[in-house]
């Protein structure tokens, strides 16, 4: 009886183990983001979106008035970037930015009225 019960504990223990080890390992495939996705992060965040051709007449009338952030990995960015971007790598995942938010606060700074471009 003692035997029996101690072999169905050690296989539950196992059964446990397995079943948890599948689940923290499996691969899972990033949501790809929207852009509907994309306005509502922004919205919350505060951020304005521009189109592509505001930011090209900015930065051709003044580069020096953006604050340009590449968010991309740093190898992406030594393979090119705008000419006065600053590189603040981060992965394209909900749990990566919320895990650099402070750093990213930091790194901007406290001005809120200016206009914050990823790309």
């Amino acid at each position: 009886m003692q035997n029996k019960r101690t072999t169905f504990i050690a296989l539950v223990a196992v059964l446990l183990t397995v079943g948890a080890l599948w689940l923290t390992n499996r691969a899972v495939t990033p949501k790809q983001a929207t852009w509907d996705d994309v306005l509502a992060e922004a919205k919350a965040g505060g951020y304005r979106i521009i189109a592509t051709e505001e930011l090209s007449e900015r930065y051709q009338k003044d580069a020096n008035s953006l604050l340009l952030v590449d968010t991309r990995q740093e190898w992406e960015y030594r393979t090119g970037h705008l000419l006065g971007a600053v590189n603040f790598p981060m992965e394209p995942t909900s749990w990566s930015r919320w895990r650099k938010a402070s750093a990213l606060e930091t790194f901007l700074g406290p001005d809120k009225d200016c206009t914050v471009i990823f790309y």
